[in-house]
């Protein structure tokens, strides 16, 4: 395989053949690889909300120590290979055909007698990552859980650490319908001998990763325990938001936990230089402020409603907000935040086959709503009709609701063309 559109045909239609718990078939990938996820330390992530901004913080940290790190995150808001980077140089499309097509023959001889044990999209791309790791020399690789934790692919490794970052509600049809429940699936990373560092969590979820690290025998390192519960006693990060410094708590706490002699200045320089994209990230477009955040379940809506508290309470204009979402189990508390605060409100259906109408979330819009209300796409918004220009120079505009909507309106922001490789994002 040696053309990029033809390995994107091969790697949708893997995903389309749909997502494959348990990790069985990825121990079998790694083992026809040699084991590269072994081959250097690993910090495995994990958590409802806050899995990609501890990592990207401790990516920033480790690097301002001098390590060569690898980072694998999953979804993806424009290109596939920002998945996988290496000091945050992303995979290229190069390197994505040549991994392609090392490891499709791998797959097929793995499921020669059973199509079953065929890896899936997921374990494919996470097998590029730990080949990626190895190949460039990496001193240490973060890896952030794709869903859940016990039986997804990621959890192979053995890692040197292990963190969970927070329990909330979001894919509960798979992970359960109680925070025990869902503590239980993602506290399956934890393993002997290995530290775990806990977040902020809720006290039955708390007491579940509390009794699997006993069980195992993993030391425990508690974020309340060393930070408190007050907000000023936390680390700083650049990104804004009060879970930012929940996560840079979890995340300098990770890093003490390791004792790999990283003082508390560099963390503290770390954690002022981690970005990562859509979180509450703001992008100049047209004289006008975007914001465009990832808030995208309920326990994300809290801090959507706080951040848009702030805003609101900042702006002297109208505000303007656009959101969208993936089932209305996560739409519901989204538009409920919103409406609350929009002036002007703008519906859109995000690119993916998950997400809800323009009816299913106008059906959630409060009765009590006394703003605009409009049904719109990103691309009429922000593209050839510019919608959003009908603001005024210097109003603030949120786009939010879900990830993928925020790499679309991404890719539509670029002052560069941007295609978006929306048929790969999800999962």
């Amino acid at each position: 395989m040696t053309d990029y559109r033809e390995v994107q045909d091969y790697l949708f239609g893997l995903k389309a053949k749909g997502v494959k718990f348990g990790i069985d078939r990825m121990r079998g990938l790694a083992r026809e690889l040699g084991h590269p996820e072994r081959q250097l330390p690993i910090i495995h992530v994990a958590g409802t909300n806050g899995k990609g901004s501890t990592s990207a913080m401790l990516d920033a940290i480790l690097r301002r120590a001098g390590y060569r790190v690898g980072l694998y995150s999953s979804p993806h808001l424009v290109r596939l290979g920002e998945r996988v980077q290496v000091d945050r140089v992303e995979l290229t499309e190069s390197e994505i055909v040549a991994y392609t097509a090392e490891l499709k023959p791998i797959a097929a001889a793995l499921a020669v007698d059973d199509a079953s044990d065929h890896p899936s999209f997921f374990e494919f791309v996470t097998a590029m990552a730990f080949l990626q790791f190895q190949r460039q020399n990496c001193d240490v690789g973060i890896v952030e859980v794709g869903l859940g934790g016990e039986l997804d692919a990621t959890n192979v490794v053995q890692p040197a650490i292990t963190a969970i970052t927070s329990i909330g509600y979001d894919h509960c049809e798979i992970l359960g319908y109680s925070l025990p429940e869902i503590a239980q699936a993602k506290a399956g990373i934890i393993k002997a001998q290995a530290p775990v560092v806990m977040g902020r969590l809720p006290a039955d979820a708390e007491r579940v990763v509390r009794a699997r690290a006993l069980a195992v025998g993993a030391p425990l390192f508690s974020v309340r325990e060393r930070f408190g519960e007050e907000l000023t006693n936390y680390p700083a990060p650049a990104m804004s938001g009060d879970c930012q410094r929940w996560n840079a708590g979890t995340a300098a706490l990770v890093i003490e936990a390791l004792n790999w002699g990283i003082s508390d200045r560099t963390i503290q320089d770390g954690l002022r230089s981690a970005h990562w994209p859509a979180r509450w990230q703001h992008i100049p477009w047209e004289g006008r402020d975007v914001i465009l955040d990832a808030s995208h379940n309920p326990e994300g809506a809290v801090e959507l409603t706080q951040n848009l508290r702030r805003l609101k309470a900042q702006l002297q204009r109208p505000m303007t907000i656009v959101v969208g979402a993936l089932g209305v189990a996560r739409a519901g508390p989204l538009i409920s935040a919103v409406a609350e605060f929009a002036d002007r409100l703008f519906l859109v259906v995000p690119d993916q086959a998950r997400a809800c109408s323009h009816a299913q979330l106008s059906h959630l819009v409060p009765s009590t709503f006394q703003g605009m209300l409009r049904y719109e796409t990103v691309a009429d918004l922000f593209g050839q009709k510019k919608i959003l220009t009908g603001t005024q120079i210097g109003d603030t505009i949120v786009v939010t609701g879900s990830i993928y909507l925020a790499g679309e309106a991404m890719a539509a922001l670029s002052p560069i063309a941007l295609k978006i490789e929306s048929h790969l994002q999800d999962f």
